[in-house]
């Protein structure tokens, strides 16, 4: 199955580096894995975060939906460069 990023993907990842943080896409694992993995120093150290990638208007498919709700670690979902500064100022 062949997976399609959001047209926002390749600006989030651009803004993620600018702003310091190492990124892993991961949209090519399957299974609901989110989009990113996201490394960076926050306020408490550093940290990792995965992120699902969505257009403005898009949903999340049932897996997903099925890995937000399963995985016990750091996650978010966003959908411009200001969801992305507003989650690292968090």
């Amino acid at each position: 199955m062949r997976h399609r990023s959001d047209d926002n993907q390749q600006t989030i990842i651009d803004a993620a580096e600018q702003a310091f943080c190492s990124v892993l896409k991961l949209s090519q694992v399957g299974g609901g894995c989110p989009d990113l993995l996201l490394g960076r120093k926050w306020k408490h150290g550093p940290q990792n975060i995965l992120v699902e990638v969505k257009a403005e208007d898009g949903e999340l498919t049932p897996d997903q939906v099925r890995f937000h709700r399963e995985w016990r670690g750091q996650k978010a979902i966003i959908r411009s460069v200001d969801d992305l500064l507003a989650l690292l100022k968090s």
